[in-house]
């Protein structure tokens, strides 16, 4: 095994089950962040990890800690986007002893791991652990699939597209909408709920195409670039993420498509640079914590501060900043950090000021947020934190307040 520093923060790349460091003294609260640092989807993994890694500094370290001294580490377990490396990872994890786990990058990694996490504390009572769920938006994960252990801090994929149409349905130049995504789960969701929310908002609308690519496998967009422009398209909806939304993008962007694009995570990593003045206007991202127009002074400290430290990458996810506070909160509630399920507890139910702006509620019935959801747009017109080290940056446009706070869930949830 190696271990490497880098911005800061403790990264252990493990290569097999049974590997473990000392990396820190027993006093440091563990969350062990199991996202990809490696590869083509590294630098979403990496910018979650210098963002996490912030905020437990910034929010909770330099004010004493929690439980009167303990300050929090994140530390970067590599998963390489692997179901499968991300449980050699877990095991690593719970050998070391942690009793936290944050991963968001990819609902297909997401799912492996809260099985694993829920089959793991059935069998050891002694050794649980916590799933914080920070932005894999699969449905299923607080529906047919929750379980006590795993906490979705981000809104899910349907919660998000209905907030999205809601804007949509209400222009009526949309008459023809292309659906491209990535062909796993979370691609599949989103355009199913694309699909089940226009046609019943605005029957209308024709889909023109309704299209998914092999993940991380698309080495030159350009042919499905060409299909959308073909199609007639007045607008593109995607979920794609990391380097298949920047592959994307510059495809879109090249073929001359002029209409919106309404994406997932069309933003940062590369993705702003990439569309430049050529998205200004038109690419937008359904998301949650506007920064731009700035909600406070206190969110552009926070915002400058990560700036300032991590240059290169941007705090483009504001949510990783309710995860840290909210656990730090249910900790100090439960007065522990080891007994987890106190933790949850305390976790479940809770409302919490976001530094962001707005409240988030952690809905006790399926341990999903229920949050404000913004529409926003790439421009460099009112932007106080660009990304990309660029002039654009994302304006909100409209917000949904608590978005889907009465949405269903088929969550049939076991207490221990």
């Amino acid at each position: 095994m190696g271990m490497i520093k880098k911005f800061g923060i403790t990264t252990i790349f493990a290569a097999s089950i049974g590997v473990c460091a000392s990396v820190s003294s027993a006093e440091t609260v563990k969350i062990a962040f199991i996202d990809p640092l490696s590869g083509a989807f590294a630098p979403s993994g990496t910018m979650g990890l210098s963002e996490f890694t912030h905020a437990a500094d910034y929010l909770i370290n330099s004010k004493g800690g929690v439980l009167g001294g303990q300050e929090m580490e994140i530390i970067g377990f590599d998963n390489k986007i692997s179901p499968k490396e991300s449980l050699i990872q877990l095991q690593v994890v719970i050998d070391q002893g942690i009793r936290y786990i944050a991963q968001g990058n990819s609902s297909g990694v997401a799912n492996a791991l809260t099985d694993a996490v829920n089959k793991h504390n059935r069998r050891n009572p002694d050794n649980r652990i916590l799933f914080l769920n920070y932005s894999a938006v699969d449905p299923a994960l607080t529906n047919d699939k929750c379980n006590f252990w795993h906490f979705r801090f981000d809104a899910n994929a349907d919660m998000k597209m209905d907030a999205l149409t809601d804007v949509m349905k209400k222009n009526e130049d949309f008459k023809k909408v292309y659906l491209i995504g990535q062909d796993y789960s979370f691609g599949k969701a989103v355009a199913a709920a694309a699909v089940k929310n226009l046609s019943e908002k605005r029957p209308d609308i024709e889909f023109v195409g309704n299209e998914l690519h092999p993940i991380n496998k698309v080495k030159d967009f350009t042919p499905y670039a060409r299909k959308i422009v073909a199609s007639g398209a007045d607008a593109v909806i995607t979920g794609n993420w990391g380097a298949d939304m920047v592959g994307l993008g510059k495809a879109i962007v090249e073929a001359g498509f002029s209409g919106p694009i309404f994406t997932y995570y069309g933003a940062s990593t590369g993705i702003t640079k990439a569309f430049g003045a050529a998205g200004k206007g038109s690419l937008y991202v359904v998301g949650e914590g506007s920064m731009n127009p700035p909600v406070s002074d206190a969110m552009s400290a926070y915002v400058d501060a990560f700036e300032a430290k991590y240059g290169e990458h941007d705090n483009f996810q504001p949510r990783i900043a309710n995860v840290i506070e909210m656990l730090a909160r249910a900790i100090n509630d439960a007065g522990t950090a080891t007994d987890v399920v106190k933790v949850a507890y305390a976790l479940e139910g809770m409302k919490h000021d976001s530094i962001f702006g707005g409240q988030v509620y952690m809905r006790p019935d399926d341990h999903q947020a229920i949050q404000n959801i913004d529409i926003a747009v790439h421009t460099n017109e009112g932007i106080r934190h660009p990304f990309d080290n660029s002039e654009y940056g994302l304006y909100m446009k409209d917000e949904v307040v608590m978005a889907s706070a009465d949405s269903a869930t088929t969550c049939k949830m076991k207490r221990p």
